[in-house]
């Protein structure tokens, strides 16, 4: 907050990158009293994606419960009727998309097997593990975490001869995060927004342009910022085409008249914006032998 206003203060600011849902909520009401800037950060998350309430913010990416969601539909697709699980943690973070798991599973006619809930972080999950071994779920979903306590899960899931697949949200699928599962996270799948920096399975002229700017690997936050900047530039270039003053409410109405948007390969299907969010998403697999993520599924669009 000292950081907001010390900038507002000094300079015409029209455009802010901000970094967690705490901070996106506390800011809110003075985002609301300015009316002169347009704000997008870190935080993807359920909250933050409504107009009514957060009307100058949005998020460059789909928010917890769709990215839920885009999960669940390559679940239902790979194998419908499955039995899926959620690991998630005691915290904000952690219990964000969970009502959305239930609902969405539920519609797609999978079989909620059980829900745990850890501590955040905690190391000693052997009671947890029993519980999901018991319940031998076909897919376990896990969120509300970075790593731990993913790993011990895995590990002593795939120890106890469980054939479930383990899946993570994007906080957890960096690619130097989900390698240090080790040999137990080959195969490990999760949600990513954005291609991976080394990506080159496709035609991508703004990630070749990244690699040029950055030859060592550079990670899904940063594709996160780099793509936020991005919609910053074109909602702003759309605004002063128009001939209207760069304030929160053109911006943000500049915002959601993309459609269709070349993200340059990013993403691999053209976004379009029509809430808070950029609501797509593939899914991705661990390589333990290449040490990368894989694709493991197309491009997935919530409607």
């Amino acid at each position: 907050m000292a950081a907001f206003k010390k900038l507002t203060g000094a300079n015409k600011i029209s455009l802010y990158y901000g970094d967690s849902t705490a901070f996106s909520r506390t800011i809110n009401p003075e985002l609301e009293r300015l009316g002169s800037i347009m704000m997008a950060g870190a935080s993807l998350a359920t909250e933050i994606n409504d107009p009514k309430k957060y009307p100058a913010q949005f998020m460059a990416g789909p928010d917890y419960s769709e990215q839920i969601g885009i999960l669940l539909r390559h679940i239902a697709k790979e194998k419908p009727a499955a039995k899926v699980a959620i690991v998630y943690s005691d915290s904000e973070f952690g219990r964000d998309p969970v009502s959305e798991f239930r609902e969405m599973s539920k519609k797609l006619g999978l079989t909620v097997a059980v829900e745990i809930q850890t501590a955040p972080g905690s190391v000693d999950v052997s009671t947890e593990v029993i519980k999901l071994r018991r319940a031998d779920p076909d897919y376990t979903i896990f969120h509300g975490y970075v790593l731990a306590p993913i790993p011990e899960f895995v590990t002593q899931m795939k120890k106890s001869g469980s054939k479930s697949h383990f899946m993570g949200t994007f906080w957890t699928m960096d690619s130097s995060t989900v390698m240090k599962m080790g040999e137990a996270g080959d195969g490990f799948m999760g949600v990513m927004p954005y291609r991976y920096y080394y990506d080159t399975s496709a035609k991508a002229p703004m990630l070749d342009k990244i690699r040029q700017m950055h030859p060592e690997y550079q990670n899904t936050p940063y594709l996160q910022g780099f793509l936020t900047a991005m919609l910053f530039v074109e909602s702003a270039k759309r605004t002063l085409e128009a001939g209207k003053p760069l304030d929160a409410k053109n911006l943000k109405a500049a915002l959601n008249s993309i459609k269709n948007f070349d993200t340059g390969g990013l993403i691999g299907v053209p976004i379009t914006i029509k809430g808070n969010s950029v609501p797509v998403g593939r899914i991705y697999r661990a390589d333990m032998k290449t040490q990368k993520m894989v694709p493991a599924s197309d491009w997935i669009v919530i409607e």
